[in-house]
């Protein structure tokens, strides 16, 4: 169901890391959008410059706005290169996108449509194998593009982990939740007020190496009368095969979110208003 309150301007903030294969694929979806009021922000967590190159080709022929926030490797710091990308866009709309989901051609006006205020919408993913994610990049396949016929055989093959979304988008499924669970919330497909990620702090950037930072996300919101709307069989992107990144600090950062849920802390310890007085 469409929202009575629909977004001025949506901005894709891309997260990515020295993948620009896929970040490419990823920008291609983007520019098959058959909704075009947005923009992307590809939020570079300090790749190398063959990452840069890529973009400013992709920035040619984009049908859309496109800006490349970059900032020095220093680990795995993807809260902070997604505050600098919101920084450097004024839309009222905020999806989180990671540089190896592919869109497909609603996805900017499905999550337009579910747009809902005081509501964060959770995507879901379809899983890519690691075999079809090798051919997809070598051949420069337009996976946004390819038809049902398509996905079933590669569903039926084991390429991908399911079918059923392609098949009934749209279904209208029970979308709302009035409880607080974390299942799901994955910032690489995320929707949100800017209004409510401000005012939350925006991602915690004193979450260090991998891990929950997006779950702290919703923790706070949900500390700050946010509530979830579920986006399965609207908004699924193709999610490119990739090695899992280390999990050294999965538990430390998995403490700290669990300790804030249910308790008053909506901020962000280290967030957009300190990147503010940086100069950011």
């Amino acid at each position: 169901m469409a929202s009575s309150e629909s977004p001025r301007r949506i901005a894709l903030i891309v997260t990515t890391y020295n993948r620009p294969d896929a970040l490419v694929r990823v920008l291609a979806g983007c520019s098959a959008q058959t909704d075009r009021a947005f923009d992307v922000i590809v939020a570079d967590d300090g790749s190398r410059d063959d990452t840069r190159f890529a973009i400013e080709a992709a920035a040619k022929t984009a049908p859309y706005p496109l800006r490349h926030v970059w900032h020095p490797d220093d680990g795995f710091r993807a809260g902070e290169i997604r505050n600098r990308g919101v920084l450097a866009t004024d839309a009222d709309y905020l999806v989180f996108l990671d540089g190896d989901c592919v869109p497909r051609p609603d996805f900017v006006a499905r999550h337009r449509a579910l747009a809902e205020p005081g509501r964060l919408l959770s995507g879901s993913r379809i899983l890519l194998s690691e075999e079809m994610t090798r051919d997809v990049i070598a051949q420069q396949t337009d996976i946004h593009l390819k038809d049902l016929a398509y996905w079933f055989s590669s569903w039926r093959a084991g390429r991908i982990n399911k079918f059923l979304p392609l098949l009934v988008p749209g279904l209208p499924v029970p979308r709302t939740f009035k409880d607080t669970s974390l299942r799901g919330i994955k910032s690489c497909n995320l929707g949100v007020w800017r209004s409510d990620f401000e005012r939350v702090n925006g991602f915690d950037q004193s979450f260090v190496g991998w891990g929950h930072e997006d779950a702290d996300l919703a923790v706070r919101l949900y500390n700050a009368g946010v509530r979830r709307k579920r986006g399965f069989c609207a908004t699924e992107v193709f999610h490119l095969w990739h090695r899992e990144q280390s999990r050294e600090q999965e538990s430390p950062n998995y403490q700290r979110m669990m300790a804030r849920r249910n308790t008053d802390i909506i901020r962000a310890d280290v967030g957009l208003a300190e990147l503010r007085e940086q100069g950011a």
